[in-house]
């Protein structure tokens, strides 16, 4: 795991009251972070998915998640780096709403 995806593991994702796996596979691809409950993964996006061939391979992994009805939730390692807390707001929002709990955890 790089050094955000580890921040945000271990101080927020593996905290949550739904369960979120690291490293998941699903088919050919390998999520950052993949919740079940709420059929949501959730990437970390390096500068290099910004450009050339890696753009448009994460746009080719996105719909073909989509098209499996997993939807996917992008933040950059900028945004985790800087923005951490509304990046964590977003996804609890996100991962909630989607698995149908009520409550934030303490």
């Amino acid at each position: 795991m790089t050094e955000e995806e580890r921040r945000l593991w271990y101080v927020f994702l593996k905290n949550l009251p739904v369960t979120v796996h690291r490293q998941k596979v699903f088919g050919k691809y390998v999520l950052d972070f993949y919740c079940a409950s709420a059929k949501t993964a959730i990437e970390l996006d390096g500068s290099q998915h910004y450009y050339g061939k890696t753009k448009e391979t994460d746009k080719e992994r996105d719909l073909y998640l989509n098209k499996n009805g997993i939807k996917v939730l992008r933040y950059s390692n900028y945004e985790v780096n800087n923005s951490f807390q509304s990046v964590c707001d977003d996804i609890y929002k996100k991962l909630i709403a989607e698995s149908n709990m009520k409550g934030k955890p303490e």
